[in-house]
């Protein structure tokens, strides 16, 4: 099954790219490898959450960093697609990098970027299995919770 039609059956659009907000560009190939850029939550043009990740007052609850998670790692998704001519043009997905502005005592960063990990599976399936990273830092462009990044194999 082609992940197009994996993203139909899914309910899945994935969204346009996302304009940089410096001087980069949002996906790069080099031979059949394709790595993005860092990706925030946006939708529609604006962050789903701002803030430290963490549990209590003032901080974006893990559940919803998790969701940021998610909608990062379709934007990373839909720079990857731009790149290589579509997503059915990606082979597997090889390496997520997942970045969360953690709030002191944080630890949970594994956790949120299951989110970004969980919708790559989804869509990919054996070839979304990838290595991963998630780090804990203080803070992130525009005060986003969670920045992830993609590298992937094209077909």
């Amino acid at each position: 099954m082609t992940a197009s039609v994996r993203l139909t059956e899914l309910g899945i659009a994935l969204p346009a790219v996302a304009t940089p907000v410096g001087a980069y560009v949002p996906a790069v190939r080099y031979g059949s490898t394709i790595r993005t850029s860092g990706q925030l939550p946006v939708v529609d043009g604006a962050l789903l959450a701002t803030g430290l990740v963490g549990e209590g007052d003032g901080l974006v609850p893990p559940e919803t960093a998790t969701e940021c998670a998610r909608v990062a790692a379709l934007n990373a998704l839909a720079a990857l697609a731009s790149v290589a001519g579509g997503v059915d043009a990606i082979a597997r997905i090889v390496r997520v990098v997942g970045y969360v502005a953690s709030a002191p005592g944080f630890t949970g960063q594994a956790g949120v970027l299951n989110g970004a990990s969980g919708v790559i599976g989804e869509i990919f399936g054996d070839g979304g299995v990838h290595v991963r990273s998630a780090v804990g830092v203080a803070s992130l462009p525009l005060g986003a919770p969670v920045e992830v990044e993609v590298e992937a194999l094209l077909n």
